[in-house]
């Protein structure tokens, strides 16, 4: 079944199964269907029923390069696209670090059964994104976080008061989805080892809100 025209999937994955992942639906004019969801069987249907051009996760979808498994302490802890954050000056986790490492390997192997379905997957970053984009990140509130989304142009169901963190977070990873297609993302790293996708310079151009203190 071919893709539904204009319809980019962002996923805000929870490390566990047993806690909610946030779903966003991004369509045209940046009208936006969210929900919590819970358990990969649940992600899945949501995906597969939405028939989406892309699907952005927020979760490392990669190992950094020359390293086997997460089971194995030691180097190397960061990918290439990490190094480039850390030059962005961008806040992140290192892949290998604490409960990292369970939402590592959620993202992988989620990933893997999108792509054998035939979706197309990005790795993304809303708290990245948001830096760049001059908005809040949800360390500085949830509601703070949403009316930003709503200033900078998004509706739907961004627009409830009653929305999680995670269901936008999912918003700006669907955002950088759409702008990855459309050829505006700052790709970082290395395609062998893997690649993380932000909104690039001219998605930025003319469409940020005023820039708040950041926190994680």
């Amino acid at each position: 079944m071919p893709p539904r025209r204009g319809s980019v999937i962002g996923l805000d994955l929870a490390g566990s199964p047993g806690r909610r992942t946030g779903f966003c639906r991004l369509g045209p004019g940046l009208a936006t269907r969210t929900a919590p969801l819970a358990g990969d069987a649940e992600i899945l249907d949501a995906v597969r029923s939405s028939r989406p051009s892309i699907v952005a996760i927020d979760a490392p979808l990669s190992l950094p390069a020359g390293r086997l498994s997460l089971d194995i302490p030691g180097p190397p802890h960061l990918r290439q696209c990490d190094r480039e954050l850390q030059k962005l000056g961008i806040r992140f986790f290192p892949v290998t670090l604490g409960p990292m490492r369970m939402l590592t390997a959620r993202g992988i192997l989620l990933a893997q059964r999108f792509r054998a379905e035939g979706f197309t997957v990005i790795e993304a970053y809303p708290g990245g994104a948001q830096d760049l984009l001059g908005i809040p990140r949800k360390g500085a509130g949830v509601e703070t976080l949403r009316r930003a989304l709503v200033r900078f142009g998004f509706r739907g169901d961004v627009e409830r008061t009653a929305i999680t963190h995670d269901e936008l977070d999912a918003v700006v990873c669907a955002y950088t989805g759409r702008e990855h297609l459309a050829g505006r993302s700052l790709v970082l790293g290395d395609p062998a080892e893997g690649q993380l996708v932000l909104p690039g310079p001219r998605s930025v151009r003319g469409r940020a809100v005023p820039a708040r203190r950041r926190s994680a």
